[in-house]
Formats: C-alpha cells, structure tokens, sequence
C-alpha cells in the first residue's frame, strides 16, 4: 500500500513527531510506502510530493514547524478539486490519506472521505478546541510558552507599576488563555466564551494596584465586551471564511489606561506560540497519535480520527470530531474567577 501524509492549517509543535510516527510504523510494522503531500490540501490538488521515507524523518521528533509545509487551501471550494485530487492520487498510487490538521483540514478530509476517499485525521491545533479529543499536541507547548511570558511580565509590570495586557491565541475558545493564566497568575482571565464587563475588568485592575502589585489580563484574542465586538485590526478572511482577528489586548490597555489613569501595556504574544520545539508531553501525544493513525490505515478503518480520551488513544467518527467545537465550559471559567482582582 501507498499512503499519502499532509499537514494543513497553521503550524504547531509536534507535526513532525506524527509524520514520523506514521512513516516509521508503517514502513516496520506494515511494509508501507509513503508520499508527503506538500503544503496541505494544496499538495494532493496539484500533485505536489516529496519522498518520505526514514532517512526523511531522521531528526525531525524535536523539530518544530512541519517538513512538508502547510496552508489554508480549501479544496471544496476549487472547482473540479474532489476530482483532481482523486486523479493525483490514482496517478501517483496512492491508496489512503493520513491528514493532520484542525476543524478546517479535518472538515475537509469528511467531506473527502464522504466522496470515497480512504482517509484518516490526527488532530492538530493549538487552540485544543477539537471535539472527541481531550487534548490536542501544540496546546501543551504554546501555554507553556505563553506561561513562562506572563511569569516575566510580572516582574517588570511592578518595578513600572503599570498594567499589562497579554493577548494569546484561541479565536473562539480560550483554552491557551485559561490554563497559561492560571498557571502564571493572571488577575484577569478574558476569554471568547464569556463576554466581559469592562467596568469589572476596571474594578479587577484597581482592587491589584491597591495591593501595590501590578495587574497582568490575559485576554485571547477572540475574546470581546458585552455590548458587542470591539473592532478588528482586518476584515481580511481566508479560504475558510474565518476572519483575522486582532487588536483586543492594545483595546484593552488603552480603555484601562482611560479609565484607571495608570500605565497600560499591551503584549501580543502571537505566532511566538507556535513555533519552536514541542514539550515532553507534546512530542509523546504527537507519536502516539501517529502510531494509531496507521493502525487505522491497515484495519481499513477509514473516515475516522485518532483523539485521546484519558490516557487511551481511540477512534472517532471524523463528523464527531468537527460537527461542534469544544469550548471552555462555564465551571471551568468559574475556577478562574477565584483569583481575579
């Protein structure tokens, strides 16, 4: 059998370590050849490979990034592209698709696979907001990397007595921004789930500056006030239709300087996130998600995707997995609000 790999959507720590956990296995444990799809969707759509093999996934476990490049090609919407895609592969031989990638990669490989094309889905997105899988790899390494920011940012907030505001990523679940406030210590917690009340943002900030120590928000970026969305820095959209979104935290800190008369700053952590090496935990999630990818290539088990439930990796139906988005549940926002102020 000849199976293809892709990587589609925005990169995260850990791609590489499921790309060699799928070509390893599957060239020892099932005699497999493999062909890297480059550049997500856009790869089987023109037919764009290269080799994959062991010597191609020597190195890469800690490597962060994807070797065979992503994007945000959305090949439902490219005419004849169903076809093309079929055709490319039937030329190159290819018998299955090993997709990695979040809602939109992951949409697509449904819609795939509704059309007859043997494929499986690995989860992938830091945002961890895909449903059927507690956790998603990339999220460990970007909170931990958002976390070890705040932790720094406490210092040099109290030595200027000023506010700061860290804006993370999470465009309709705050997930990045729950766990790497918590973590650190924020004062605040602002996430898309729960629309927030400026005027308790501004009583949060002054009740921490009475105290002589300096208030650090962590806000995602999909987060906004009760009245409504504060405006975006772009009306741009991708092939998705997800609108770029940005300029919450400079918002923030301008109104809490407004209102509060103290210095606000504004930190936009941004793609830092994403890049560099993955965590122990990432990089074990990652290869352990790749190993069953395979599996479910040689049981034939096709329309499916590999997720972690507990400590087990199972198999779900892809439709499962991108019918809703897992999103921070009220209770758990609740834990948060403990240590607000």
């Amino acid at each position: 059998m000849r199976v293809g790999v892709l990587t589609g959507g925005g990169d995260c720590p850990g791609l590489n370590a499921v790309i060699r956990a799928v070509v390893r296995k599957g060239i020892k444990d099932h005699g497999y050849e493999f062909v890297g799809f480059r550049d997500g969707w856009r790869g089987p759509l023109e037919g764009d490979t290269m080799t994959l093999d062991v010597e191609a996934v020597r190195g890469i476990l800690p490597r962060g990034g994807t070797i065979l490049g992503s994007s945000r090609t959305n090949l439902m919407k490219i005419e004849g592209g169903v076809e093309r895609v079929k055709d490319n592969m039937a030329g190159l031989g290819v018998d299955a698709l090993v997709a990695i990638g979040g809602e939109d990669t992951l949409g697509v490989a449904r819609q795939l696979h509704e059309r007859g094309v043997n494929v499986v889905g690995v989860p992938k997105t830091i945002d961890n907001d895909l449903n059927a899988t507690d956790y998603t790899f990339g999220f460990d390494t970007a909170v931990n990397i958002a976390m070890e920011a705040i932790d720094r940012l406490h210092t040099t907030a109290e030595s200027h007595h000023r506010a700061l505001v860290v804006e993370v990523m999470g465009r309709h679940a705050g997930w990045i921004a729950l766990h790497s406030g918590m973590a650190a210590g924020a004062n605040v917690i602002l996430v898309p789930e729960r629309p927030f009340d400026m005027d308790e943002v501004v009583k949060h900030v002054e009740s921490r500056f009475r105290t002589q120590y300096a208030p650090i928000i962590v806000v995602a970026e999909g987060a906004h006030p009760k009245e409504g969305q504060m405006e975006l820095a772009t009306g741009e959209k991708d092939s998705f239709g997800h609108v770029r979104l940005g300029g919450i935290g400079q918002r923030l800190a301008d109104e809490i300087e407004r209102r509060t008369g103290k210095e606000a700053r504004s930190v936009v952590l941004g793609h830092v996130q994403r890049g560099g090496t993955p965590t122990a935990f990432d990089r074990v999630l990652a290869t352990r998600l790749g190993l069953h990818a395979i599996d479910a290539v040689a049981a034939g088990d096709f329309g499916k995707m590999v997720g972690l439930q507990g400590t087990s990796i199972v198999r779900v139906d892809l439709a499962e997995a991108t019918d809703t988005l897992k999103t921070v549940p009220a209770e758990r926002y609740q834990e948060a609000e403990t240590f607000f102020g």
